[in-house]
């Protein structure tokens, strides 16, 4: 499953982020967003999805959510 399926409201753990953009793996390390780390879908948008990673809160676009796999 991907965040695009996720439950807004519910809390699920990165299973893996599928792609092979060295800059966007970093970019999303920054955030916290990796392999084992708690993610939240606040909600869902029309063109992405605004998820809840530690203590901040990001837009996310949905490709990169459909690139986010969950479990």
């Amino acid at each position: 499953m991907t965040l695009r399926d996720a439950e807004a409201g519910k809390e699920y753990v990165v299973k893996s982020i599928d792609t092979d953009d060295e800059e966007l793996n970093a970019f999303l390390f920054s955030l916290g967003c990796y392999s084992g780390e708690n993610i939240t879908v606040v909600r869902h948008l029309k063109g992405g999805c605004v998820v809840a990673i530690k203590d901040g809160r990001y837009t996310i676009d949905k490709q990169l959510a459909e690139a986010i796999a969950i479990e």
